[in-house]
């Protein structure tokens, strides 16, 4: 048994490279999360046969190809005995939904160490800082991720309001939504880019947008 082993987690591979640029975190050990837990479908069993059908559905990929992009960075929570979990992730619903599904699976297989939350700006500086166990986690992603409910209580803040708005952002009358309908004469590309800048809050990428904005045109 390795002592006193730690893992930082960060959200997506464009992270990664960035503190692997700027020598953040330096000889630490670093894996990206790639994924977008605030699309599409999932299942109570994280990271199983049945979600690994799920997700390979929603991105359009091969299972081989989400194992080889989503799982095989994650090999080392897999494996091997970790004491100190550090998450590196923006405060928007993108990343909150991320922060939630792996701390959901640490709270399934019951972990009992150290779990550090750092949420960054969008330049990947660090703001906040939370110590969190992982515990409740597992029925608050079914609540939230499965049965598309609002939980009474949530003890993170930035994790409630990416529930808020993760719940109600692919409702007719979302901010989102609201603002396709009222932009239906620009062209979808340009459409994209100006909900990049102006919806940050939801941390979406250009792929969702898309998406949303063709499903909404009727074009899906």
């Amino acid at each position: 048994m390795i002592q006193n082993k730690s893992i930082h987690i960060l959200n997506g591979t464009e992270m990664y490279k960035r503190f692997k640029e700027t020598g953040f975190l330096k000889s630490e050990e670093m894996i990206p999360f790639n994924e977008a837990m605030c699309w599409g479908e999932t299942c109570k069993n994280i990271f199983s046969d049945e979600f690994i059908e799920m997700r390979s559905k929603v991105h359009h990929v091969t299972r081989n190809q989400y194992t080889d992009i989503t799982l095989k960075p994650l090999e080392p929570l897999f494996h091997e005995s970790v004491d100190t979990i550090a998450l590196w992730f923006d405060e928007d619903m993108f990343c909150q939904m991320n922060v939630l599904t792996i701390l959901a699976w640490l709270d399934q297989r019951e972990y009992k160490g150290t779990i550090d939350l750092h949420l960054v700006d969008q330049h990947y500086k660090p703001v906040k800082e939370y110590s969190l166990e992982a515990k409740g986690y597992a029925a608050l992603y079914g609540q939230v991720l499965i049965h598309k409910t609002m939980p009474e209580e949530v003890g993170l803040t930035p994790l409630y309001k990416g529930i808020e708005l993760y719940l109600n952002y692919l409702k007719k009358d979302s901010d989102l939504m609201l603002y396709i309908q009222n932009h239906r004469d620009v062209p979808a590309e340009k459409l994209v880019l100006l909900m990049l800048e102006n919806f940050r809050e939801y941390g979406l990428g250009d792929t969702q947008y898309y998406d949303m904005i063709l499903g909404s045109r009727g074009n899906l």
